[in-house]
């Protein structure tokens, strides 16, 4: 068995193949699912379901909206600034990553005003800043809850008072419960924990759509497809057929508690193998900063590396390559990564490091 340890698209749940490869074939309705209509009674089962699950699981409040756009976090990061920063006012941004410094890129792009109120750049990222300079008067803060390159996550989301949070949660959607207190907007690719490439899923407190400009083109506001039911154009049907399936697949693993209690038992297999060999790796985010979705590390003689990654796939373990800004390796062990895919790289991380120790 392989072991897709790659940062996204991400490995899905077996089942979710399955039940998905059986119906590129025939559908309820004796089509193919890449086939059927989006104004037709099948799909819009599918299309309901999804979204209903996905307020159950999630545990998102009434005064929250749901929608299926497309475009990823990179159009999001205009649609935000578009959307609630209105003229005259200023944006919070925390930078705590590539991500994060695209979206800041982004809403200057847009000539809006914003402030970055903390930020661990100086520190190559390795941990998520404590202390932030809040302006009480911000029209929203903006973070990004995961940060896939360099390993790091947010324990809890920030308390910013009155002025709402905008979370980028595209590399731990899904992944646990959250406290929707004080959360304005929250958006996420699906393609890491929850689904397939093309859907992108935001939630919105419907008191902001009111912020939106005359200006913003029909497509990029978040009322339209709030009002349109996520229907004004064509949506990524197959894509939000894959969400719907995982989201049930979520359900019969013990909702998000479930899935987040396994999470935290994957990641403590790995990194437990990391602390152990301290003399022989490095991890790159602190502590108290450190993602149950992505484990960075290098290893402390840096000529191992290609060795190691090399080593490993000969296991059958796949894309632990890390990214070029932080170097080594990078395990990324979203939701549908067994507990056994954990425990072969902690076992594997062993045995290479009394094998070049």
């Amino acid at each position: 068995m392989s072991y897709n340890f790659g940062p996204g698209p991400a490995v899905l749940p077996r089942c979710v193949v399955e039940e998905a490869g059986q119906s590129l074939l025939s559908s309820e309705v004796g089509l193919s699912i890449l086939e059927v209509s989006h104004r037709g009674d099948a799909y819009q089962e599918v299309h309901e379901a999804a979204l209903a699950r996905c307020r159950r699981l999630y545990g998102v409040p009434d005064r929250m909206a749901i929608g299926f756009v497309q475009g990823g976090a990179s159009l999001q990061f205009a649609m935000v600034a578009q959307n609630l920063l209105r003229q005259g006012r200023s944006a919070d941004y925390v930078n705590t990553g590539s991500w994060s410094k695209k979206a800041i890129v982004e809403v200057g792009r847009l000539g809006k005003d914003h402030r970055v109120a903390g930020t661990s750049e100086a520190d190559n990222f390795n941990h998520i800043p404590a202390e932030l300079d809040l302006d009480p008067e911000a029209e929203y803060v903006h973070i990004t809850t995961n940060n896939t390159i360099f390993g790091t996550q947010y324990s809890q989301l920030p308390d910013t008072g009155a002025v709402p949070l905008a979370a980028d949660m595209s590399s731990d959607l899904l992944s646990g419960p959250v406290k929707w207190d004080g959360v304005g907007l929250a958006y996420g690719g699906a393609q890491k924990n929850a689904g397939v490439a093309g859907l992108t899923v935001v939630f919105v407190d419907r008191d902001l759509l009111a912020r939106e400009s005359d200006s913003t083109p029909t497509i990029l506001r978040y009322s339209t497809h709030v009002e349109a039911n996520s229907l004004f154009n064509t949506p990524p049907v197959f894509a939000i057929y894959i969400f719907g399936l995982v989201l049930k697949w979520m359900e019969s693993a013990g909702g998000l508690a479930g899935v987040a209690q396994t999470n935290r038992r994957k990641a403590e297999l790995v990194y437990n193998a990391l602390d152990e060999l301290s003399e022989f790796y490095v991890g790159h985010a602190q502590r108290d900063s450190r993602s149950l979705m992505n484990v960075t590390f290098n290893l402390r003689d840096a000529s191992l590396t290609e060795a190691f990654c090399a080593a490993a796939l000969e296991r059958d373990m796949v894309g632990l390559k890390g990214h070029r800004s932080v170097g080594g390796v990078r395990a990324s062990i979203y939701n549908a990564m067994p507990v056994e895919g954990c425990q072969v790289l902690a076992d594997f991380m062993r045995d290479f490091a009394r094998q070049h120790g």
